[in-house]
């Protein structure tokens, strides 16, 4: 499109004796073109007003329905156009055809521009440095990331400062306050210093619990002054308020999928291997950002003398069932702790025993929909005494080891009673747990290869025979037999003209 800038250049160079073609090329435009400007006259942009016209060329189809339409939009301004589009087509059967329908599109967002409501307005903020730092969790499976070859689905608590957009991120697994509380402290160690504020969403997983909301309330404020640090919270469903972590988001994972992809691979072969993977492309996006950086390092408030410990502490008393309720999630503990007071260390990955100042064991956190975790060999010598209590045990499914145990029992059932049959596999269990549960698995493995039948005497049997027992993987093929096809090759030559 041709400027009024270059018409005048164009005349300046004509008015100082330049030919046409050099005035045209020295203005950046076509001598063709530059012909229609050389004498004095109009400028482009008086030319293209005139050329403008404010009058309809045909009649407005939808001008003796559009009352209809703008009483449905003053209503309710969010409906799209093609929804009243439909309608108008439903009401006035075969009078709008389909391609009147970018026409209509046009007229509602001319109506929605000059007449309609006043849209939202975000207004850009000044950050300063040292001043806010925005965390937030953000779900990562969509990135297919896997360890060992297995699904690897989890979370990354990400953290950025306002001003430079230093950021760094934890994985995690829930948006618990035990994982918030591990990010933020491990976002604030790695910056080496502490923001004034620290600006959240409405913290409805991590902070606010229904069953007892003044407690976590209670624990992130105590988090938050240890480390001298002021909350901040969004309003409720104001996402952009919180608009810097958001983007980060979007960018951070954008990063990650580039780089995946440039890696050529997105299995890792432990968790360690792929935390590492994330540092280092933290550390890649952070290096664009060392001057404000290194301006916000200098405004930050120093850390405490050691970082704060992340677990919650819970007194849990033992049920009779040789069991615990934790955050809605039940756990198996040894029976001798029945009827007894533990102190439970929970943090955002596990468990902690303890009682009497003693540790006693560490237990994995469960996540995602998983509502229960079981151990036999908690419950295995009274499981021995009370048989029958198998068959109908509200947590059977977790007395199963390995999928050959469920084999076992219920090739049990074939062969016995549900009584006597439970009370052969709490046995083989029993075995499991006083010898080897590997080694009792490869013994179940090696008598249903044999077809044997299924008991604790064969099973004792093979453990103690000490023979090898091939692989699971190990697949035996025949060599291959060529002969075939040279008979093959000598009959087509036999019967070739």
């Amino acid at each position: 499109m041709i400027t009024d800038n270059q018409v005048k250049r164009l005349r300046t160079y004509l008015q100082q004796g330049k030919t046409l073609d050099l005035a045209a090329a020295k203005s950046g435009m076509d001598p063709k073109t530059a012909r229609k400007y050389r004498t004095p006259g109009k400028l482009p942009s008086e030319i293209r007003a005139e050329q403008f016209r404010a009058w309809r060329t045909r009649n407005d189809p939808f001008d003796e329905v559009w009352w209809e339409i703008e009483a449905f939009l003053e209503l309710n301004s969010g409906l799209e156009a093609k929804t009243l589009f439909d309608h108008l087509q439903r009401t006035y059967p075969g009078r709008f055809s389909d391609g009147q329908l970018r026409t209509f599109q046009r007229k509602v967002k001319y109506w929605r521009a000059t007449e309609g409501p006043a849209k939202e307005i975000y207004f850009p903020q000044i950050h300063k440095p040292g001043e806010v730092g925005q965390s937030d969790f953000t779900c990562m499976n969509r990135l297919e990331v896997t360890i060992a070859g297995q699904p690897f689905n989890h979370l990354i608590y990400h953290f950025v400062l306002s001003y430079s957009n230093w950021e760094t991120g934890t994985v995690c697994f829930s948006e618990s306050f035990e994982s918030l509380s591990e990010g933020l402290q491990n976002a604030l160690w790695t910056l080496g210093g502490v923001p004034q504020y620290h600006q959240t969403d409405r913290l409805s997983a991590a902070v606010n619990k229904p069953e007892n909301p003044e407690k976590f309330t209670r624990m992130y404020q105590g988090l938050l002054s240890h480390y001298r640090l002021t909350g901040r919270r969004i309003n409720p469903s104001k996402a952009h308020e919180n608009g810097d972590i958001e983007q980060r988001h979007h960018r951070f994972k954008r990063a990650l999928e580039q780089s995946l992809l440039l890696r050529g691979s997105r299995d890792f072969v432990s968790r360690t291997a792929y935390a590492e993977y994330l540092q280092k492309l933290f550390a890649q996006l952070n290096s664009g950002r060392t001057r404000r950086y290194e301006e916000e390092r200098n405004f930050l408030q120093p850390l405490p003398p050691k970082p704060l410990d992340s677990c919650t502490k819970l007194f849990v008393k033992v049920g009779p069932s040789s069991t615990v309720r934790v955050k809605h999630k039940v756990y198996s503990v040894p029976s001798r702790l029945v009827g007894e007071t533990i102190c439970i260390r929970l943090s955002a990955e596990k468990l902690e025993i303890w009682y009497g100042q003693r540790h006693i064991e560490t237990i994995p956190r469960l996540r995602g929909s998983d509502t229960h975790r079981i151990q036999y060999r908690h419950m295995i010598d009274w499981l021995i005494r009370k048989p029958g209590a198998f068959a109908n045990y509200r947590y059977r499914s977790d007395l199963f080891p390995t999928s050959r145990f469920r084999m076992a029992y219920d090739a049990l059932c074939e062969r016995h009673t549900l009584s006597k049959a439970g009370k052969e596999y709490v046995k083989i269990l029993q075995l499991a747990a006083r010898e080897n549960e590997t080694a009792v698995d490869d013994a179940l493995r090696v008598l249903f290869a044999r077809d044997e039948t299924i008991s604790v005497e064969n099973v004792t049997t093979q453990l103690q025979s000490c023979l090898p027992v091939m692989p699971a993987t190990q697949v035996e093929i025949a060599p291959v037999n060529l002969q075939g096809y040279d008979l093959l090759l000598q009959a087509v030559q036999e019967v070739a003209p």
